[in-house]
């Protein structure tokens, strides 16, 4: 517990105070009816729920569509809950109350072992920490999507807006009719009894909205009928037609375009800025230089009537770039001296006990001194870019005082403070519009193009503009999934089985880096430690008696930020790879190995012997061809992928993918075969082909030609299989990432003898000269 005493510590009055407040339970989280904004003759039951004058249900959503299905999962809760058809709820944006915060987000960025959740176990401290830890969230409301945490966040709170709601409605008809609210029922959004009287919820939302109810209870799992079935996407339908919105495509009357050109090199800046050459070009309006927004290297926009006009201009300006200010330790930026620096403060974490020890037990220098013999291997990650289809973007507009913004945005709380501080003016005289996202990844967590996008519009008159960064911006400004080492070291018996492991890790920190580009509000000890540097390392499964994980937390300059699945796609490289090669050095069978080191880990068991089982495990396969197996738990969500892998002149082709989840509780069972499916296409393109290399300050690869995105013609045949579970849901937008590469890497050893332990995988006939 040491490693949380930090979040609990107080002294003097205000440390009682801090207890006092506490101990308090947290503010509800359903709201009032002054929380969600009335339109006509709609009437508010709660801060999510509104009634239309035809019965239709409005719920406030908080969560952005970035491809995950939430739009489609996070009604359906509602829908179970009031008995209405699916197509009977409608969506409206939330507005900025702290109701709509992510609590499940932050709770879940605590570095807490999985073990000390467990039922049973003396995890006092631990729910104690968690419990200051949501009160905090819910006070500071950030309205975030990430960390997978949309419908864990939203189970509890949802389900209890809709069934307060739906108590409401029945008291308002018992009243109206006289008769016991035990013999109501609703069917499809109708009200009625047994007798005759009956209504539908536009009939009884005025008086269900005077009426307080003293006991809510959500509707027992036997009695679902959507929960649990694969309903289809809701933004399916104006996704194929062409009339869904995403952030590029806001049109505006009179709306101007601006086109981003930054410093080549990371955190560089700008001498002479050739203004007067653009504006002689066709349709160029307006030049504006801007400075390092929210983290983004300092550069010019280039304001045009199009597009095209403002792109044209802003390649072909004359600019003056100047490299970031020198330092006289580090230099220029270069991808080979960082990782470098990173393994030597790997192994200082390993040699010395440097960094920060997620987690101990037990005696690793002891247990190493009566073992057989130690292994050790060294494993990397590299840099990595977001690559989201859909161009990063803003539309703004400032006129009068008040700013207003359409984004396709993660962190709409971020975007409109971010908006109000670039602007001076108060956060409440800010509207930000969350349109659909062409996807995320964690990049639209960050808001540096919505500042630069209200800056520019504050030189427009009051004239909207949008602001958009070219492909080549995109990939050379991005914040990066960081470079990671890691030193695995492990002792093993004469059997060839762990006696201890011993992980050391290296890389910078996501989370302090974050919240200083996006809260500045809070100050404070940013750099406490980071959880997202070891998740997949010091929480993994296995049954090992003696272990020591720690991380060395590292400053090197590079933009980071978050990228799907975090910390775990790439420690579950490391992690499972090593797990793997212990395998062969016990000579035995992967999965075997693995159930072995599970005997008090029934779910993980569950999950790793589905997938074995689906994927025929053990049975023969064509000539040319092998398996490998990973298993993960992420975002409390467990993960088994078998991969069936062969060589096609010299390169990785993967032909099928097992993949075996355990995530609680399924809302939908057909949007965790998607995520799931998505998240195997977006491992498989990291752990083949990704990497950001960097050369004396600035990004090499430009575009898509040299950043490849996995083709459709190489997507594998994926299969998920889901174990049922009566625990609340977890995460499966990213949990699908961090077994792919492991599991790639296994069968790759399987078909070559070759153990690859850096990221990507080079066609193997480049490894003995890469």
């Amino acid at each position: 517990m040491k490693r949380r005493t930090f979040l609990l510590s107080a002294a003097g009055a205000g440390g009682v105070l801090l207890v006092g407040w506490g101990l308090l339970p947290p503010r509800s989280r359903v709201g009032n009816r002054s929380s969600l904004p009335v339109h006509g003759e709609q009437v508010g039951l709660n801060g999510w729920i509104k009634i239309d004058p035809n019965g239709q249900v409005v719920l406030a959503m908080h969560r952005s569509e970035m491809g995950q299905g939430v739009h489609t999962a996070l009604p359906m809760l509602v829908a179970e809950e009031l008995d209405v058809p699916l197509d009977r709820v409608k969506l409206e944006p939330a507005g900025s109350d702290t109701i709509y915060g992510n609590v499940a987000m932050f709770v879940g960025s605590l570095p807490i072992h999985p073990a000390d959740r467990e039922p049973g176990d003396d995890n006092t401290g631990v729910l104690i920490t968690e419990w200051m830890v949501a009160k905090l969230a819910r006070e500071l409301g950030v309205n975030a999507t990430g960390g997978s945490s949309s419908v864990a966040d939203a189970w509890d709170v949802l389900r209890t807006a809709a069934a307060t709601a739906r108590a409401q409605l029945l008291g308002a008809a018992s009243l109206q009719w006289r008769l016991p609210v035990s013999e109501l029922r609703i069917v499809e959004g109708v009200v009625s009894h047994a007798s005759g009287p009956s209504a539908h919820f536009g009939e009884l939302v005025k008086q269900a909205a005077a009426l307080s109810v003293s006991e809510v209870r959500v509707k027992p799992a036997q009695t679902w009928k959507l929960i649990g079935r694969s309903a289809p996407r809701t933004d399916v339908p104006a996704k194929t037609n062409g009339s869904a919105r995403f952030g590029i495509d806001v049109r505006l009357p009179d709306m101007r375009y601006a086109v981003m050109r930054m410093s080549p090199m990371l955190g560089g800046g700008y001498g002479r800025v050739g203004v007067d050459e653009a504006l002689r070009m066709p349709g160029i309006e307006r030049v504006v230089k801007l400075g390092p927004i929210a983290g983004a290297t300092a550069g010019v926009a280039v304001v045009g009537r199009t597009y095209w006009h403002a792109k044209q201009a802003a390649m072909a300006m004359p600019i003056d770039w100047h490299a970031p200010p020198h330092d006289p330790e580090r230099g220029l930026l270069e991808s080979r001296t960082i990782e470098q620096s990173l393994e030597a403060a790997a192994r200082a974490a390993q040699r010395d006990g440097e960094g920060f020890a997620f987690h101990r037990r037990g005696d690793v220098q002891e247990a190493e001194r009566s073992a057989t013999r130690v292994v050790e291997q060294v494993y990397r990650a590299p840099y990595l870019a977001h690559a989201t289809m859909e161009p990063i973007n803003c539309t703004a507009r400032v006129h009068d005082g008040k700013v207003e913004v359409w984004v396709s945005t993660q962190a709409p709380t971020l975007a409109r403070d971010v908006a109000a501080r670039v602007a001076g003016v108060d956060s409440a005289d800010v509207t930000v519009h969350v349109l659909l996202l062409g996807g995320g990844f964690g990049r639209r967590l960050d808001v540096d193009f919505v500042g630069q996008a209200v800056r520019v519009a504050m030189e427009m008159g009051g004239r909207p503009v949008q602001l958009i960064w070219p492909r080549e911006e995109d990939l050379t400004h991005d914040f990066y999934r960081p470079a990671a080492v890691a030193v695995m070291r492990a002792a093993l018996d004469a059997k060839g089985l762990p006696l201890a492991l011993q992980i050391a890790s290296a890389g910078d920190a996501i989370t302090p880096r974050w919240m200083e580009r996006g809260l500045p509000a809070l100050t404070g000890p940013f750099d406490l430690p980071d959880k997202t540097t070891s998740e997949g390392l010091f929480d993994i499964p296995y049954q090992v008696r003696h272990q020591r994980v720690a991380h060395a937390a590292t400053k090197s300059g590079v933009p980071i930020g978050y990228w799907r699945s975090v910390g775990h796609s790439h420690n579950a490289f490391f992690s499972e790879g090593f797990i793997d090669e212990l395998a062969f050095e016990a000579r035995q069978d992967p999965v075997a190995f693995r159930l072995a080191l599970l005997d008090d880990k029934p779910r993980h068991q569950a999950v790793l012997k589905l997938a074995a089982e689906k994927a025929g495990w053990g049975t023969p396969l064509p000539a040319g061809r092998a398996r490998g197996v990973a298993l993960h738990e992420s975002f409390n969500s467990i993960v088994a992928e078998v991969l069936e892998v062969s060589l096609e002149q010299g390169r990785p082709r993967v032909h099928r993918v097992v993949c075996a989840i355990d995530c609680g509780v399924v809302v939908n069972p057909g949007i965790v075969a998607q995520q799931m499916e998505g998240g195997v296409i977006f491992g498989l393109t990291a752990a083949m082909h990704g990497r950001i290399d960097i050369q004396r300050g600035a990004v090499r690869q430009q575009n898509f030609p040299d950043y490849p995105l996995l083709t459709l013609a190489d997507t594998p045949v994926i299969e998920t299989y889901i174990v049922r579970s009566s625990r609340a849901p977890g995460g499966v937008g990213e949990p699908g990432t961090p077994p792919v590469a492991p599991a790639l890497a296994a069968a790759l050893f399987a078909l070559t003898g070759q153990r690859l332990r850096s990221l990507p995988f080079l066609p193997l006939a480049d490894r003995a000269t890469a």
